[in-house]
């Protein structure tokens, strides 16, 4: 097994000779853009992490990792389009570069194009990636809409908003894990464990990422920093702060997620001193903490050496400590 560097350089060397030199240009161009802007890519550093955990060569598992990363960016370019953001990975969203036509229809096209890395593969193996990758997609799906549906909700829980980041962003960190375990044809015990793992880890990165869009650093974060809040998604910050806030914090915070300002600097200053005030910044924080130990205890009952234990576990802490 080796170092986390050495699958990131294996992907960015990998994508950044992907080229997609096709007509229509106005379909692929945009594809080649959103993939070229690189980001963590940890999902497809995650499926060859978990292919030499069981003692298989990482590089047959490109074609599932490519899979995975260009899976997530078409989520992305969509997801964009649908929050009107005007920035990804502190570049021009696809939409606000083109327009949202072609941001709709070049998304659809990477749904298929990552399909087809998976024909790489032997047909079992082929299936079971199929299988799962079908399972997953429409999770992140339902997810997306659980995350549209709670922007008019005021009656939104923890316990529903978690189901939400499950779905929407932790599913597809766990099958990244498995399509690792299944290139590698381990058992299925294995699998299921190593899934797992990159459920409880993914739920913490996205708690993490819901943190970080308050709090971020623009410099360091990408994204527009304050654009949950912008949005008035009831994040797992502001479902904390109005469970621990007083009468009067509140009715204010009630009413600054019902307002769309001109200018929303305001706006966002105020919410993150209630954050701060009623704790749910800390709370945030915590369950951050929870779900990556949850993870790492999960790691203690798979059946590899404890090296490759230390390696998974630094990986999750780098996650939990990320700026990005």
């Amino acid at each position: 097994m080796h170092a986390i560097s050495h699958y990131q350089e294996l992907i960015s060397s990998y994508f950044s000779e992907l080229h997609l030199a096709k007509e229509p240009k106005n379909l692929y161009e945009p594809i080649e853009y959103i993939l070229s802007l690189g980001g963590k890519r940890m999902r497809p550093i995650l499926t060859l992490m978990a292919t030499e955990v069981f003692d298989v060569d990482c590089k047959k598992a490109i074609p599932a990792a490519t899979a995975i990363e260009v899976f997530h960016n078409f989520s992305l370019v969509h997801d964009d389009i649908m929050d009107d953001a005007p920035l990804r990975r502190g570049n021009e969203t696809v939409h606000e570069k083109w327009n949202i036509n072609t941001g709709i229809l070049s998304g659809d096209a990477m749904l298929i194009l990552a399909y087809q890395h998976f024909e790489d593969y032997e047909p079992i193996i082929f299936r079971d990636l199929a299988k799962l990758f079908s399972k997953t997609a429409l999770e992140v799906c339902e997810g997306q809409q659980y995350d549209v549906d709670f922007e008019t909700r005021d009656d939104v829980t923890i316990s529903e908003y978690l189901k939400m980041i499950e779905y929407k962003t932790a599913v597809l960190v766990g099958a990244a894990m498995k399509m690792g375990a299944i290139v590698a044809e381990t058992s299925e015990q294995n699998s299921c464990l190593i899934y797992d793992f990159g459920l409880n880890l993914g739920i913490a990165f996205q708690l993490q990422d819901d943190y970080l869009d308050a709090f971020g650093d623009p410099e360091t974060f990408g994204k527009q920093v304050g654009g949950d809040i912008i949005e008035n998604k009831k994040t797992y910050l502001y479902l904390k702060a109005m469970e621990f806030a007083a009468a009067d914090e509140k009715e204010q915070l009630s009413h600054l997620f019902s307002i769309q300002p001109n200018d929303n600097s305001d706006k966002i200053h105020s919410v993150k001193e209630i954050f701060n005030q009623t704790g749910a910044s800390e709370a945030t924080q915590k369950a951050i903490q929870d779900y990556t130990f949850k993870a790492f205890e999960t790691l203690e009952k798979m059946n590899i050496s404890s090296e490759k234990k230390l390696m998974l576990r630094a990986f999750g802490e780098k996650l939990m400590n990320r700026n990005v």
